[in-house]
């Protein structure tokens, strides 16, 4: 049987998305998960509900729909700031 080859065969998935042009794409949605569910976490762990949570955030309650929604990257590093601050978190980035 020949072997068709398989060009990406033994290739990391990051080797696979950067020659694709997309890793950075997956790196930032990636972190939006992660973010959006601990923060759901926490919120859940302290009995805060979304609705008093934007209350002491001083926004509307999309806005904080839009913070744990891994899905909407359109959220600004402040606004995921405040959320942290409120349920006692930090967000920490770092160029690497």
């Amino acid at each position: 049987m020949a072997d068709i080859g398989n060009k990406h065969r033994g290739q990391t998935l990051d080797g696979f998305l950067e020659e694709e042009g997309t890793l950075a794409e997956f790196q930032a949605k990636a972190i939006k998960e992660v973010i959006a569910w601990q923060l759901a976490q926490a919120m859940q762990e302290q009995n805060l509900s979304k609705k008093r949570l934007a209350a002491l955030m001083h926004t509307s309650r999309t806005q904080v729909d839009r913070v744990l929604d891994p899905d909407d990257g359109n959220v600004t590093i402040e606004t995921l700031q405040r959320a942290a601050a409120i349920v006692g978190r930090r967000v920490e980035l770092a160029l690497v």
